[in-house]
């Protein structure tokens, strides 16, 4: 697909259920790493979505492709010293095209500073995704760390990659 009439924007209110129909996708892909099933009326767990429309410190994005929802990003931390991107989706449709890499970028440089991202070592084409993602941002300073996931001391760590942006 290509991806030369990409664009990323903020989500307003206007946006939200697009959002959330996205959300479900997302959390449907992840699903596959991070197990759950949907809730009886087939919803997942939203509550980043809900922080992100809501919470201060938190922006949600949309991202296109012309006029078409290819994806959304959740972004947290905006009012402390670290950014985290708190949820990335891309549908599979404009996967691999470059407009999640363009995405990164754009919202990135949106909020310079210090930035973590984290990620599950069972999905493979995202441990590809988000190092390079950190080269292309950060050249080679950039850090990659296993952490315990908070109140599930079961599951496998996540892995988090930092890295700082200038103004």
């Amino acid at each position: 697909m290509p991806n030369d009439n990409y664009s990323v924007r903020p989500a307003t209110g206007a946006d939200h259920a697009t959002v959330e129909r996205l959300w479900l996708m997302f959390r449907h892909d992840m699903s596959e790493f991070q197990g759950g099933l949907p809730h009886p009326d087939g919803t997942f767990r939203s509550e980043r979505l809900h922080s992100a429309f809501h919470d201060a410190g938190w922006a949600p994005y949309l991202i296109m492709s012309g006029d078409h929802p290819a994806g959304l990003a959740f972004v947290r931390g905006l009012d402390g010293p670290v950014r985290v991107l708190n949820s990335f989706f891309v549908v599979r449709g404009a996967r691999r095209s470059g407009i999640g890499l363009r995405a990164i970028k754009d919202i990135v440089a949106r909020h310079p500073g210090s930035w973590e991202i984290a990620f599950q070592d069972a999905n493979s084409g995202a441990v590809a995704f988000w190092r390079r993602v950190a080269t292309e941002i950060a050249g080679d300073d950039w850090t990659e760390e296993r952490r315990p996931v908070p109140n599930l001391p079961d599951e496998p760590p996540d892995v988090w990659i930092s890295f700082k942006t200038l103004a």
